[in-house]
């Protein structure tokens, strides 16, 4: 019991460290609403500060409530309103308090030079009329970024996170075969059911996959968040509809494994969540979450490459296609998988496709030791589900870890094409970053 008890002590000592990292940024956006209702009747300034601190709170407890599991029987929309809108008020006082704070700091480096050049007038000795208004100025410049960002943020909730987008791209292969030319490819990733609270949005987006008529369909990991009955009955009949001519084929990605959550019978998460793991500390409980994973790979008719290939073929020809699973070059993301013997037994293979989850996997293996690895299909990075995406520019905060992050990608006479994903992880929305539906032909 001591031991289980000592083994709380740093997840206490997080969640009070991250309660009062909150509060902070809490009383710094307070003081622009101060501000702004300095002028106001004294019950219209009583009534919208204490409005500020009751919807507050009551996010904080909904999403105490939600992360301690009390709120995971409700409607998925009930939790997903509680933990996206609260994300959403989290980065909208987060971009909020920049203005105050170069305010504050302005009137600091004011102080301090005034101690060394008293003639240099600080803010306050510039007449207090004028304080007032600057002051009032940046609390209002600050309180339009946070109404702006909120309302940005919710609005990725309420339509972005549905709003399914077709790429498509066109790759010539060297030492293609004629048979496979033109060979229409769809993908997907990342669909992450856990997330889901839209069940007719989601119907929309495969069967948007459907009106293509792909010859094939790739889905390249991250079915669930962490539990394999996330995948309940109504979404593996949804995406059991998802059918090709020439089958459908999957990996598992980084949050299939179940690392990321507590199971009852292992001490410690996470173990296996760091760089060159196996499954030798996954628990039973863990072990039987994968199988039954595994499992629902079957029933939707999907076959789940796991470190091994398939020989495609289309009249005479042949090519290979290369599955493997997770394995991240960045961060502390397992390494399950292996490429060699993936690889093995398609060295005559004129072209060659391997499916990686992580596209972090392309530079640190691909590149340097599979240059007859013609294309790989990668996942992942979400485009972090937020930035700017238009015909000329593409940006989002994701391309300072990831270089492969959304897109095709040449190096020499190798490709990698990265999805944006089809569903949403954590903040359950996208902005600016629309979820994808691949549509990749072989020229």
């Amino acid at each position: 019991m001591f031991q289980s008890v000592t083994s709380l002590i740093p997840i206490m000592l997080r969640i009070f460290f991250m309660v009062v990292f909150i509060l902070i940024f809490d009383f710094y956006a307070y003081q622009a609403v101060k501000t702004l209702t300095t002028d106001s009747s004294q019950g219209f300034k009583k009534g919208i500060r204490i409005a500020y601190w009751v919807v507050n709170i009551s996010f904080y407890i909904l999403a105490l409530l939600a992360m301690g599991g009390i709120l995971v029987h409700a409607p998925r929309f009930i939790y997903v309103f509680v933990t996206g809108f609260f994300a959403a008020l989290f980065f909208a006082k987060i971009f909020m308090i920049i203005p105050l704070l170069m305010e504050d700091l302005y009137r600091i480096f004011h102080k301090l030079t005034s101690l060394f050049a008293p003639q240099i007038a600080t803010p306050e000795e510039k007449g207090g009329a004028n304080l007032v208004s600057r002051k009032t100025f940046i609390s209002q410049v600050s309180a339009g970024i946070g109404l702006l960002t909120f309302s940005g943020l919710g609005y990725g909730i309420v339509k972005g996170a549905h709003d399914y987008k077709i790429h498509r791209k066109d790759v010539s292969l060297k030492n293609l075969p004629t048979g496979f030319k033109g060979l229409k490819i769809g993908h997907l990733s990342d669909i992450h059911s856990g997330s889901f609270w839209d069940k007719k949005a989601v119907e929309r987006g495969v069967a948007m996959l459907m009106q293509e008529k792909p010859d094939i369909i790739f889905f390249t990991g991250d079915l669930v968040n962490s539990l394999s009955d996330e995948m309940n009955e109504s979404y593996i009949e949804i995406f059991s509809r998802v059918k090709a001519p020439m089958g459908v084929f999957s990996i598992l990605g980084n949050h299939d494994y179940g690392d990321y959550h507590q199971w009852p019978d292992r001490d410690i998460m996470g173990i296996g969540n760091h760089a060159h793991s196996n499954k030798s500390h996954m628990s039973p409980m863990q072990l039987a979450n994968l199988e039954q994973l595994i499992q629902i790979h079957k029933r939707m008719g999907w076959d789940l490459l796991m470190n091994e290939n398939r020989i495609l073929e289309r009249g005479t020809d042949k090519i290979a296609l290369i599955g493997v699973e997770n394995y991240g070059a960045k961060g502390r993301f397992a390494r399950y998988g292996v490429l060699s013997e993936a690889y093995d037994g398609t060295e005559e293979m004129p072209v060659k496709l391997l499916l990686s989850h992580d596209p972090s996997h392309w530079e640190a293996q691909v590149l340097k030791k599979y240059p007859d690895i013609n294309l790989t299909f990668s996942g992942h990075t979400h485009g972090a589900q937020f930035g700017i995406e238009t015909a000329g520019f593409k940006w989002s905060p994701i391309k300072y870890m990831y270089k492969q992050w959304a897109g095709l990608y040449q190096d020499g006479e190798q490709y990698i094409y990265v999805n944006r994903g089809f569903g949403y992880l954590g903040y359950p929305g996208r902005l600016g970053i629309r979820p994808e539906i691949g549509i990749v032909t072989l020229v």
